[in-house]
This record gives C-alpha cells, sequence and structure tokens, in this order.
C-alpha cells in the first residue's frame, strides 16, 4: 500500500461500474467500452485509484456468476492499464476468482465490501500478488444485508468486526501496511446509523489503527434527508464527503471526480493544511 499511497492527503477512488443495474448510474457504463471511457474520464479529472466493480452491490442485488463478472472486468481492466498508466486499479469484488482474473490483468488492490468474509480465499490471492486490499464492512450479503438490521452500538461493532477482517488479512498474508478498512456506509446499516459512523469515524479509525475509506456518493442515506434521486445527490455527496475528510477519512470512493476533487482538496487544506 505504501507503494501506492503515503497517506499525506486525501485520496479519491474513481468508481467504474461495469454492470446493467448499478444503483448510482443505473447500468450507464454497462458496455465495456464505456467503462473504459468513463475509467479515463475519471482518470484525467483527478481520481487517485481507479475501482472497477462487475457485480452490483445495491441492497437487494442478486450474485452474479463469477465466469460472467471475469468477463466484464478483465477487458476493461487491461484497456485501462495501457490507457492510464498514472492511475492504479481496484477490482471491486467478493470473489477469489475474479480478484485473481482482475490482479493477472492489471489491478492493484482488492476492494471487497464483505473484508473477504464471503470468500476467504480472496485474501490468500490478494497476499501472493502483493495486492493491497480495501476491507468492508456487511453483514449478510447484498441480497439480505437490509433485512433485520441490529446494533446496540454500531461504531463499537462495526470496529470490532474490521479489526477482525484486519487480523483474519494479515493470518492470510497481507502486509499489514497493506490494508485499509471502510465501515460498510450504507451496506446493512439504517441512514442514522451511516450518519453515526461517519460521526464516530475517529472513534472507528482508533480502534482499527487502520487508514479508513468511506463511499458516501449518492448513497440512500444522503436522499433520506433531502429527497434528491441518487443521479442527483451531488451537492450531498460533496457535504458528506467534505465532513467524512474532516473526520478521519483517508480515501473516498466517488462518482464524481471532476466536481469532487475541487471539494477533497478544499476539506484537505482545511484538515492537513496547505501543501
Amino acid at each position: 500500500m505504501s507503494a501506492i499511497f503515503d497517506w499525506s492527503r486525501t485520496y479519491v477512488l474513481g468508481v467504474v461500474n461495469v454492470t446493467p443495474d448499478s444503483f448510482s448510474d443505473g447500468g450507464l457504463f454497462f458496455a465495456g467500452e464505456a467503462a473504459v471511457r468513463q475509467g479515463v474520464a475519471l482518470a484525467l479529472a483527478g481520481a487517485d485509484v481507479l475501482d472497477v466493480g462487475g457485480e452490483s452491490t445495491r441492497p437487494g442485488a442478486e450474485r452474479v456468476p463469477a465466469a460472467q463478472e471475469r468477463r466484464r472486468v478483465e477487458g476493461v481492466i487491461a484497456e485501462l492499464r495501457g490507457r492510464v498508466a498514472r492511475a492504479p486499479i481496484a477490482i471491486d469484488t467478493t470473489k477469489a476468482e475474479v480478484a485473481e482474473a482482475a490482479l493477472a490483468a492489471g489491478a492493484e488492490i482488492v476492494n471487497d465490501v464483505s473484508g473477504g468474509r464471503m470468500e476467504p480465499e480472496i485474501l490468500r490471492v490478494a497476499a501472493d500478488r502483493g495486492a493491497a486490499v480495501i476491507l468492508g464492512h456487511m453483514r449478510g450479503e447484498p441480497r439480505t444485508m437490509q433485512e433485520g438490521i441490529r446494533f446496540d452500538d454500531v461504531v463499537a461493532e462495526v470496529g470490532e468486526e474490521l479489526a477482525e477482517r484486519v487480523a483474519c488479512a494479515a493470518l492470510a498474508g497481507v502486509s499489514r501496511e497493506r490494508i485499509v478498512v471502510a465501515p460498510g456506509i450504507g451496506f446493512g446499516k439504517t441512514p442514522a446509523q451511516s450518519y453515526q459512523l461517519l460521526r464516530r469515524l475517529g472513534e472507528l479509525r482508533a480502534r482499527v489503527l487502520r487508514p479508513v475509506c468511506v463511499g458516501p456518493s449518492r448513497k440512500s442515506f444522503l436522499g433520506a434527508v433531502t429527497g434528491a434521486p441518487p443521479g442527483d445527490r451531488l451537492l450531498e455527496t460533496a457535504a458528506a464527503t467534505a465532513a467524512s475528510i474532516a473526520l478521519g477519512a483517508d480515501i473516498v470512493r466517488l462518482h464524481d471526480a471532476e466536481v469532487i476533487r475541487r471539494v477533497v482538496r478544499v476539506a484537505d487544506a482545511l484538515r492537513r493544511g496547505l501543501p
């Protein structure tokens, strides 16, 4: 991870969805060439990392067979690797087979919303390839994660469960210096719980002792406050992004890199001082 991030500033993870049913863009970039164009545009706009995903993780989403997910992402990653040399590529998947194929195609980071819980073998794949990992928090799977949501103390419990995932990754051979955690904003959490996680981000960070990636972009917890639909939540995303950085986020995962990049720079100047 140190070869990718030096943690002197907040980094932007630009989202490249190669899915027909994404909640955020409605499959706008599903076709491979469109996804490549989107990735190139995000990199030119200032995204530090391109996060390519071939399976929707929206609430209620069904799992995609590994072979189908591989077909969606392998060519896109290989093409982006050839056209965007500056920006590292992350593979957004919970499947070991897909992660292995993506790393072979040129990805350098595995971003698993389940933190390696759904397919533990993915952690060994990352370790064997020397990849960095982003370990997300999610109970259940996207199809079921919004059912029976219960936390007595969401920050304490998410922190404890993420610490356990970090330990599992380290046991699989991933260097702790190459591990980032994500609290899973909106993944099996109510809007109130998502806001609480953001408010207490510094406490969560102190519990896990790893850099934190936050993904507020266009999510339903924002719409719960303003009523805006996913495609019209840019201002809400900007507000949540600035607050997340001020409260301790090290990486922000976003769809709108060109506009949000300016927000990140101002929030970073407030938190860390002018470069």
